[in-house]
């Protein structure tokens, strides 16, 4: 029974990579969706295999782990980016140097996209006008102004402390997400940001982009990276993908970024648009003016899909901490010297980060998806359960343990018939809180490509699309409304009648 329950659960969960499907993957901001988008589709329409798009993985470790542990087959990348943040190169590569340096990893880089996507600080051009600033080598004479870069930006070997130390700039900045920094810098909150030149929102916020007049920034050409045997594995799909080769200029993505970021259009919609653009056919229906309203977002085509694999992720997660759980929280109940490490270590678990236990367990497993997303929930929910099933047996009343002791029953039976049944009720309020704090927190798991309601909160981030935020927090706050209500009904049928009445008196 419990063997089905559990491949019913997993079978609810995205699927990794296999010999016979293709997966690409992306990045967690606007262009990297839809570029995802653009891959697939073309792979899609040879037919050599299914195709899936594993979008918003994180940032470049991230997805790029899951390319070298086959997780995923490919996904857009920058030729800047694999020179200084994953071959820890002093200076640009071509595409020959770039393939000859990759392959012993078994990737490759192929199908330039024709376009420059390069990083720049910007400002609005009312502040640059305010303070005569054209050039990234006049902000070190302005201490005082706040900076808000992105985290990866942030962090990368190409990024924030190499144009500090080349500029000599003497700011302290601050970490903001893509989706909100022109927000934040149209609002004043922020005075520079990092951008992408091909931004959509870099005409509509009137932003001016600073000169590189020291030439800090390399070019960024989007390529496609991908396995080494890709191609021989899928030639059909494969020749699909090339024909994409120096398709995509700099205006054209800004356009298809516009598409998603300002007119509210969906990811696959804006790709689907540019393709039968390609082609000669008509590119759909016209974009309407303003975001999707919270309803159309909510009840889109693949709230089922994620409706499935939230509650598979929560199940899968949730059975087995309850399996391992409450024999735990029997030992820390019957054994004073392994209570205390019992306790402690469920307890220490609940304190790590999400992102930082899942950045632990995707290194750990050597994959990104499912698998860690579920292992992170299992260990998050073994506190309440261990911790209420101890609390349920110490509690119980002397004089009744005493009774059974005095009736001649066994340990076991005593466990069983009268210690668990007096304790069920504290128990099953150990795993309904399990559950509750499980559906909360498996909106975390689509930074790793395990989907769910989460993967709506991710891409409404990327674009600052508060209808898309609540088409995902939404349903994850009802999902936890109802399975608290199912708890309550379970207790019904777990909770002896006798105790289910002293509650109520």
């Amino acid at each position: 029974m419990i063997r089905t329950v559990l491949a019913l659960c997993l079978a609810c969960l995205p699927a990794l990579a296999d010999a016979q499907s293709i997966t690409v993957g992306s990045k967690r901001f606007t262009e990297s969706y839809i570029l995802g988008e653009i891959l697939a589709q073309s792979m899609r329409s040879a037919g050599d295999a299914p195709v899936a798009h594993s979008p918003g993985l994180g940032n470049t470790a991230i997805v790029f782990t899951a390319l070298v542990n086959g997780s995923i087959d490919l996904y857009p990348e920058y030729t800047g980016t694999l020179a200084f943040e994953l071959l820890n190169r002093s200076q640009a590569l071509d595409i020959a140097a770039l393939k000859e340096a990759l392959r012993p990893h078994g990737l490759g880089v192929a199908v330039p996209l024709g376009f420059n996507n390069t990083y720049a600080l910007a400002l609005t051009e009312k502040r640059a006008a305010e303070l005569g600033i054209t050039r990234i080598s006049q902000l070190s004479a302005r201490p005082e102004l706040k900076l808000g870069l992105t985290q990866e930006f942030l962090n990368r070997r190409d990024g924030w402390r190499a144009l500090q130390s080349a500029y000599k700039l003497p700011q302290m900045p601050r970490g903001l997400d893509h989706g909100l920094a022109y927000e934040a810098l149209a609002s004043g909150e922020i005075d520079v940001i990092d951008v992408y030149s091909t931004d959509a929102k870099i005409t509509r916020y009137g932003v001016r982009l600073l000169e590189d007049d020291r030439r800090f920034f390399p070019a960024y050409d989007a390529v496609v990276l991908h396995r080494l045997d890709l191609p021989e594995r899928f030639p059909g799909a494969w020749s699909a993908l090339q024909s994409l080769e120096r398709s995509i200029d700099a205006n054209t993505m800004a356009r298809l970024n516009a598409a998603a970021e300002i007119d509210g259009r969906a990811f696959a919609d804006v790709a689907a648009g540019f393709l039968a653009e390609r082609s000669g056919q008509s590119g759909g229906s016209p974009a309407e003016p303003g975001r999707r309203s919270f309803l159309s977002a909510l009840f889109a085509p693949d709230f089922v899909r994620l409706t499935l694999q939230h509650v598979g992720l929560v199940l899968a997660a949730l059975a087995p901490a309850t399996l391992l759980g409450i024999p735990l929280g029997i030992w820390a109940a019957r054994s004073r010297s392994a209570s205390g490490w019992i306790l402690a270590g469920v307890g220490v678990l609940q304190t790590i980060p999400a992102l930082a236990l899942l950045a632990f367990l995707i290194t750990l497993l050597g994959t990104i998806g499912a698998v860690p997303a579920v292992v992170a929930l299992f260990l998050y929910a073994l506190l309440p359960i261990v911790r209420n099933t101890a609390t349920g047996l110490t509690d119980i009343a002397p004089p009744l343990r005493e009774s059974a002791e005095a009736l001649g029953l066994p340990a076991l039976a005593r466990l069983r018939r009268v210690e668990l049944p007096l304790a069920s009720r504290s128990v099953l309020a150990g795993v309904k809180t399990s559950a509750v704090i499980a559906v909360g927190t498996a909106t975390i798991a689509a930074f790793i490509g395990a989907g769910g309601y989460g993967e709506r909160i991710v891409a409404g981030l990327a674009v600052n699309d508060s209808s898309m935020l609540l088409a995902g927090a939404v349903p994850a706050a009802v999902l936890a409304l109802l399975v608290q209500w199912a708890f309550e009904g379970l207790e019904r049928c777990v909770v002896p009648a006798g105790l289910r009445l002293s509650r109520e008196a």
